[in-house]
């Protein structure tokens, strides 16, 4: 599988783990930063992440920071991501299968290295399962991205919204 890793410099020395894991895993895994642990900002490395994926250079993607919900929040931003931060197996596979997320978000300081590790690889070898209720779930997503795009494109022309 094809994957994207980024982090802050709070989840520089996890993903550097992880990156050597996945490897080793037998995964073709891009690395698109931080390359040390200089503070920088996450939205940037959680954009850079999402920027892959939605281009279709990687399957998946993985994003780290200090408690993942500042990196999640940035990368749900994003059209076509669905990212979870998950902190147990359960809901890094469960995230895949039924709502086929593409972004696995991790807080290096509230998780270890150990479960991270159990984490990515739960989340790499889940796979969705397609089900007709999976996918009308993920037709409404789309659906209500597609409405806040033409509010917020209304919003920046000056017109009203409806």
């Amino acid at each position: 599988m094809r994957l994207v890793l980024g982090s802050d410099h709070a989840g520089f020395e996890l993903k550097q783990r992880l990156v050597t894991d996945l490897r080793n895993w037998g995964q073709d895994v891009r690395d698109v930063g931080t390359n040390d642990a200089t503070p920088v900002d996450y939205p940037d490395y959680a954009e850079a992440v999402g920027a892959v994926v939605t281009q279709a250079q990687a399957e998946r993607g993985i994003l780290i920071c200090g408690s993942g919900v500042g990196a999640v929040v940035a990368a749900n931003k994003l059209r076509g991501i669905r990212a979870g931060l998950c902190h147990d197996t359960y809901s890094a596979h469960q995230g895949v299968e039924h709502d086929d997320m593409n972004v696995l978000v991790l807080g290096a300081r509230v998780i270890g290295y150990e479960l991270a590790r159990e984490l990515a690889h739960s989340f790499v070898n889940a796979r969705f399962e397609g089900a007709e209720r999976h996918r009308r779930r993920l037709d409404k997503i789309a659906a209500i991205e597609n409405r806040s795009a033409g509010e917020a494109l209304k919003s920046s022309t000056g017109d009203k919204p409806s």
